[in-house]
């Protein structure tokens, strides 16, 4: 039987044994329709996201998927988002005090990630082509990773691996620190030399379609930010210390003191924990922040 699998092509673990895996029948797994509700969701930089969510039975399997298959195999040290223990205050805290900060966005990240990628990522750690197929099929909507899946955010770290190390390389060449949270890659210079920072933009522009497929946005979101400038990393300002922008501090206070004396605030009191849960964040990485200039 291994011999008729090198044959054909089909070397790897089975279907079977991925059911085993993840602890729900074969049966489950390939007759569980793929379908998708598309709706949008208010950013809190402003504007809106769209959100691919899979129906609960989908999304039951994929959270299996993530547990039993997918959250202890390696992703690049280099990357902050959707990892325990990493957070935005965390990537942005890498970024602290430095001379000059360039911020680069990849352009609709998630569905970019192409589902052949992801097919060629689970042979690669050893899934036949049958099971591979399956799970791609599990993962995946309309050609790349669906925004709203429990799987996408992992898979998009995974399969970003060799991209992450390239451009960790190339930063470690021009003098510079580099992290991605999601879309967002930031590189940090502790010295201001334009040929350094240069050849950044240029050559990620370069490694990012090459090995990934996808593009940067050239101009709305294309950042480079000195000292003199407000230097926001993943939202947080991190020109002197890590901190939310004045604005949102502001803008914070305001709405406690309509809370407290029983005013019309912009934010119900569900909505000000999260912004008091992310102020605590802050607070935390700024007092045990350490190693300000190495990569997690």
């Amino acid at each position: 039987m291994a011999f008729w699998s090198w044959i054909t092509g089909n070397a790897g673990r089975t279907p079977e044994e991925l059911a085993e895996r993840v602890g729900l029948s074969l049966s489950v797994l390939e007759s569980t329709p793929c379908t998708y509700q598309r709706f949008e969701i208010s950013k809190r930089s402003g504007g809106t996201r769209i959100i691919t969510a899979p129906n609960e039975d989908l999304k039951a399997i994929q959270r299996q998927l993530h547990r039993r298959l997918l959250k202890r195999l390696p992703v690049h040290p280099c990357v902050t988002g959707f990892r325990p223990g990493y957070s935005i205050a965390s990537n942005a805290a890498l970024h602290v005090g430095k001379a000059v900060v360039v911020r680069m966005d990849i352009r609709d990240f998630f569905p970019n990630t192409r589902a052949k990628r992801i097919t060629k990522y689970f042979r690669k750690i050893g899934w036949n082509r049958d099971s591979a197929a399956l799970l791609t099929r599990l993962c995946t909507h309309e050609g790349g990773l669906p925004q709203g899946a429990p799987t996408s955010p992992i898979l998009s770290n995974l399969v970003n691996y060799g991209m992450d190390a390239r451009l960790a390389g190339l930063a470690a060449l021009c003098h510079g620190v580099y992290t991605r949270y999601a879309d967002d890659m930031t590189f940090s210079f502790a010295e201001d030399r334009r040929e350094d920072h240069a050849a950044v933009i240029h050559l990620t522009k370069d490694i990012v379609y090459e090995v990934g497929g996808y593009k940067v946005h050239q101009k709305k979101k294309l950042r480079l930010l000195r000292p003199h400038q407000q230097q926001r990393v993943t939202g947080l300002v991190v020109n002197e210390k890590l901190a939310l922008p004045r604005k949102t501090r502001r803008w914070l206070r305001a709405v406690d003191h309509r809370l407290e004396t029983g005013g019309e605030a912009t934010l119900t009191p569900e909505q000000r924990q999260g912004w008091a849960a992310l102020e605590a964040m802050v607070a935390a990485q700024r007092k045990h922040q350490s190693t300000p200039n190495e990569a997690p």
